[in-house]
């Protein structure tokens, strides 16, 4: 029986006993636990996508702001309307996770597709850190408006999200279905949140008691007046800028067609279903909060707490212990849900990351499964890097959302360019509404990105500008490097694997005379070369001299012992002259074996120097030179040596 190593056993600890291949089919998510997992990060957008239009109309508008979100949402819908057919056809069409990545390659070739691939690798990551942070906000407002005690609780935003972030990593490390199980339930939780609060807003909106906020209140971001901001021209560029704040709304939309491949079969209907469940959900929240916040005014705050829905929760709540009650029970749900969306990158992300190293465009490692069959890599991967986004921003929504929606609308792009092209060539029914429909979606997506580049440039979208274009390359250059090594080392010449040299000479590396070059002789007589030579480089001529003699009388082996001096003891250079000496008949190969005593502990590690990658490195350029490195476990033959018995060889 054998002995697990310690970093295993911790890792069976923490992550739980390992699963084989043929479970994953029993990992796929069935549609409801699907729309938990994979929406979240889409609905829970819903909770800051109204105040993030808020924040850029009111300082210009003022209590104009509360007028103008409606058309604005209302332009928002229509695009979530377009957007959802659009990806109906995506996960109808491509039933494989990679969605717009897919629908790019396939059309316009894997070069282009990796503008695809960019956008929604930086749009995950960025979400992560996005959904973090206001999920964390949603605690923080509820401490604002449950008491002046916990006000100074601000202090906490980032190291909260952190925290938050390596348990999401940690809970999809354990596998696809626990995470499921752990990340479903806040998304219907959230849904019920908002909707007792449409339904107590519209019962207190009949009877006339529905409050306003206070406009003036400390802290709220300064409102304008509407003779401030509607200069001619202005105007048009300030609402632009709000549509593209609220565009976050809709991140998220693509995750279901990401992570196609978590559900069951039929694969194509149930993320459909899902999909349009999905849609339906975030329309009815998107435009119940900005209804909210026309009838309430609630307005944004300077430092991002507390937030819109929590002050809406508050106002149609109102007071007292019930109310107050309401309100924990929506924003602890807020929290929860928005915690839970940025679990939807830790679905996706992997996925997409796996779909595009397999085209040979990320590191091949991204594509493996690991302990509890998710891709590990990439969660890691994801998480580092979005621990890096959320440091460097301090956890800032508002820094985040300049960021956080060029990503996901260029892959919208793609999506929708991509099917057109589908469309196009092909002869089916409907042909030319998927066209107009397809085709819109993405003229219209393609202006998001446009005005959110422009609009958000100095806020920190010159960034996300920058990094695709270095993130297209830095893709391309990875696969040129694959092409480049295939292309080199799977030229197969005929009859190649026929020996080519006449004689084959064996060296055995000997440091000491011990069970480990013991070893090294009997494996160097099982390959039946012509000759076995026992070898040491004497560096040390004490050493050397002893080593000699004990050989001389030992009985453990009939090979003799050939001392090198090595007076400069440059121990690789002197193999590599020997190593060439040998071989300059060009009929002789040479192997050299190494022999290589392997140490559990930290100690034995520390005490044993290895030379043996070293000299595989030294020699592996030589013609008719090979190295092989032979493991001997010396903590066995020790521990065996303490139980009473003869260390044996193997």
């Amino acid at each position: 029986m054998t002995l697990d190593r310690p970093a295993y056993r911790v890792k069976r600890r923490l992550l739980g006993k390992p699963l084989t291949t043929e479970h994953i089919s029993e990992e796929k998510l069935d549609n409801r636990t699907a729309l938990g997992v994979l929406a979240s990060d889409c609905i829970s957008s819903s909770a800051y996508g109204s105040e993030e239009m808020l924040r850029v109309l009111v300082p210009v508008v003022g209590a104009a702001a509360f007028t103008m979100i409606m058309p604005l949402t209302g332009a928002i819908l229509l695009v979530l309307l377009l957007l959802t057919l659009c990806y109906s056809d995506v996960v109808t069409i491509y039933t494989r996770a990679g969605g717009s990545y897919v629908v790019a390659r396939e059309n316009f070739g894997p070069n282009v597709a990796q503008i695809a691939a960019v956008a929604l690798l930086v749009d995950y990551i960025v979400t992560v850190a996005v959904q973090v942070s206001a999920g964390t906000n949603a605690l923080i407002s509820l401490a604002h408006l449950a008491g002046d005690n916990w006000t100074g609780l601000d202090h906490l935003q980032l190291p909260v999200s952190v925290a938050v972030i390596v348990l999401l990593a940690y809970g999809n490390l354990r596998g696809i279905r626990e995470a499921g199980r752990m990340f479903a339930l806040p998304a219907y939780l959230f849904m019920a949140a908002v909707g007792l609060v449409l339904l107590v807003a519209a019962v207190r909106g009949i009877a006339g008691e529905l409050p306003r906020a206070d406009l003036h209140a400390a802290g709220v971001v300064p409102l304008g007046t509407p003779e401030d901001g509607w200069l001619y021209g202005a105007s048009l560029f300030i609402v632009l800028r709000s549509f593209a704040n609220g565009g976050s709304s809709l991140t998220g939309l693509e995750a279901i067609s990401n992570g196609i491949s978590a559900f069951r079969e039929p694969q194509g209907r149930n993320a459909r279903r899902t999909l349009v469940a999905m849609s339906c959900v975030l329309a009815v929240l998107v435009l119940g909060v900005s209804t909210l916040a026309h009838f309430t005014h609630a307005v944004p705050y300077t430092d991002g707490t507390p937030t819109v829905i929590a002050q809406e929760a508050r106002l149609v709540f109102g007071g007292g212990p019930l109310g107050t009650a309401g309100l924990v029970f929506v924003q602890l749900a807020t929290a929860l849900v928005l915690y839970t969306g940025a679990n939807t990158p830790f679905t996706g992300f992997p996925f997409l990351a796996s779909f595009v190293a397999q085209d040979r465009f990320l590191p091949r490692v991204l594509t493996r499964r690991g302990h509890r069959l998710a891709f590990s890599n990439g969660i890691i991967s994801l998480a580092v890097i979005s621990l890096a986004l959320l440091l460097a921003t301090g956890a800032s929504v508002d820094r985040l959302v300049a960021l956080y929606a060029i990503g996901v609308f260029t892959a919208f792009t793609m999506a929708g360019s991509g099917l057109t092209a589908y469309h196009l060539r092909r002869r089916e029914p409907l042909r030319r509404v998927k066209i107009t429909l397809n085709a819109l979606a993405a003229v219209i997506s393609a202006a998001v990105v446009l005005i959110f580049a422009v609009t958000k440039f100095t806020e920190g979208a010159w960034l996300v500008v920058v990094i695709f274009p270095l993130g297209v390359w830095a893709l391309t250059r990875i696969n040129h490097e694959y092409r480049h090594e295939a292309a080199a080392l799977e030229r197969l010449p005929l009859g190649t694997d026929r020996p080519r040299d006449r004689r084959h000479q064996v060296f055995v590396l000997v440091d000491t005379l011990d069970l480990a070059a013991l070893k090294g002789l009997r494996y160097a007589h099982e390959l039946r070369p012509d000759t076995v030579r026992a070898v040491h480089f004497a560096i040390d001529e004490a050493h050397a001299r002893r080593l000699s003699a004990a050989w001389e009388r030992t009985s453990a082996t009939s090979v003799p012992l050939e001392l090198v001096a090595c007076p400069d003891r440059r121990l690789r250079h002197a193999m590599r002259e020997l190593a060439v000496r040998t071989t300059a008949d060009g009929e002789t190969s040479l192997t050299v074996l190494v022999p290589r005593r392997m140490y559990a502990n930290a100690l034995g590690k520390l005490l044993h120097r290895g030379t043996g990658e070293k000299m595989a490195r030294a020699l592996g350029q030589l013609p008719h030179v090979a190295v092989t490195i032979l493991p001997f476990d010396a903590s066995r033959a020790l521990r065996v040596l303490d139980s009473g018995h003869a260390p044996p060889l193997d």
